[in-house]
């Protein structure tokens, strides 16, 4: 599916000072490795999950779901856009199987919870997860009520990040001018529809090597937060 309409916003001119961003009028934070530790590793769950249902569906080795897992990703942004496109896997038994994890793994994080309480301005997650997903990590960081919505991989009718498509009709859904919007992801790659569409970026950098820019161009990368929730609560709140 192609997006035919014009831009919904003029790009922005300069992207939001230190000073300027704790007035931002919507804050969309990226859920996993952003808003909890990469440590974690609820990926490696995931992971584990998405071979065995490639393993139990084609009724092939484990070792050859792997390789077709790769090429799925590798082709076509995320596994579950290749099972879609290549097999018209139904995408909601997928995610419902994947997102069977245990997030007991992540920690309570009282200091985010203040961090995000003090910071004005909407605040949704964008995750090429699911809501449920995002719901029950929410719930165990302990930070739910902070987030008006999740704009997950349904609503952007399953084009994962970082297509722009799903950008342009997430800002078209909240009415908010990129100009006024924030957003914060671990992946930098992520970050450059957000960019050119004119919202101010914020990349949390992890160990993982996807988690790093693609080449030598950091120009869509506009702050960089090795720790969020420093970030955050460093920011002058009025």
């Amino acid at each position: 599916m192609t997006d035919a309409r014009p831009p919904l916003f003029s790009l922005a001119q300069t992207p939001l000072s230190g000073a300027a961003l704790a007035r931002a009028e919507m804050w969309v934070f990226d859920l996993d490795n952003t808003l909890y530790p990469a440590q974690c590793n609820l990926f490696a769950q995931i992971d584990e999950r998405m071979g065995q249902f490639i393993c139990d569906h084609f009724g092939i080795s484990l070792d050859e779901a792997k390789s077709r897992q790769k090429g799925f990703f590798n082709r076509h942004g995320t596994t579950l856009r290749g099972l879609m496109v290549e097999h018209g896997i139904d995408p909601l038994g997928f995610l419902e199987y994947v997102h069977d994890i245990d997030v007991s793994v992540v920690p309570e994080m009282p200091e985010l919870d203040a961090a995000l309480r003090r910071l004005p301005g909407r605040k949704i997650i964008y995750t090429n997860g699911t809501v449920a997903h995002a719901r029950r990590v929410l719930d165990r960081i302990g930070i739910g009520s902070h987030f008006d919505t999740v704009f997950d991989i349904v609503a952007s009718e399953y084009l994962p990040k970082p297509q722009e498509t799903p950008y342009r009709r997430m800002l078209d859904l909240h009415g908010i001018p990129p100009q006024r919007a924030v957003m914060v992801e671990d992946m930098a790659r992520n970050l450059k529809p957000a960019a050119a569409l004119g919202m101010t970026t914020i990349w949390v950098p992890t160990s993982e090597s996807w988690s790093r820019p693609d080449n030598d161009d950091h120009s869509h990368i506009h702050h960089v937060a090795p720790d969020l929730t420093a970030f955050l609560a460093s920011l002058p709140v009025d």
